[in-house]
């Protein structure tokens, strides 16, 4: 938390992921499996917005740990889902990790959901063919932009148990959006939970210090979310 205080000192309105690329695509899941989130196991297509953001804000020719936040419309209001550049094994999906290429890189929710069955976790890995999606994603946010110009980003989407094995229910494509001019989302997974998931409240407890900071005065009063 301290860390994260000094952080806000330095960037008073986006203390972590302070520079991002705008996305927007389509979400689908593929139905028929039993993750015990109904969301997750019932077939369905749904527009998305996201953004792509390094956590620290280091220069781009350094690695930094990759974030995903992807918006969901869920009903009236929607849902968020945060992503970040992690390991895939039992133990690595546990586990920050810097990344020069992301398209090489594993992105997990880290925190897991409470799903009917016990706690699942989420996870996207970069997939499909050269001709749409780049065979390297640098992490540098311009050569990012470069690079997906014109293409489509695929990520194959799964869950697991906390040390399970991960299995495939649905994909992710996304492509630069045209308007990044716009005001930058922001995104919260406590307040904006998956559909038909709720997540539990030791998670719950861990992110909610970090964004009271986020929110603290010091923040644009207009940004009620985070990321």
């Amino acid at each position: 938390m301290g860390v994260f205080r000094a952080m806000k000192v330095l960037r008073p309105s986006r203390p972590i992921h302070p520079h991002g690329v705008r996305l927007t695509g389509y979400l689908a899941v593929d139905g028929g499996t039993s993750s015990g989130i109904p969301w997750l196991d019932t077939a369905g297509s749904t527009p998305v917005e996201a953004r792509l953001s390094r956590s620290v804000g280091l220069p781009g020719p350094l690695p930094d740990i990759i974030g995903l936040a992807v918006r969901i419309p869920s009903g009236d209001a929607h849902a968020d889902l945060l992503l970040s550049s992690t390991g895939s094994s039992p133990l690595g999906r546990f586990v920050l990790v810097p990344r020069l290429n992301i398209a090489r890189s594993p992105l997990t929710t880290m925190m897991p959901y409470r799903g009917a069955r016990g706690p699942v976790l989420l996870a996207a890995r970069t997939t499909g063919q050269r001709s749409t999606t780049p065979g390297r994603l640098p992490a540098s946010l311009p050569a990012f932009r470069r690079r997906l110009a014109g293409r489509a980003w695929s990520m194959e989407l799964s869950y697991a148990r906390p040390l399970g094995r991960w299995i495939r229910f649905g994909t992710l494509t996304l492509t630069l959006d045209p308007d990044q001019g716009q005001a930058d989302l922001r995104f919260d997974p406590v307040r904006n939970p998956l559909p038909t998931a709720s997540t539990y409240e030791w998670a719950a407890e861990l992110r909610r210090g970090s964004y009271a900071v986020a929110r603290s005065p010091r923040h644009n009063q207009s940004d009620e979310r985070t990321r």
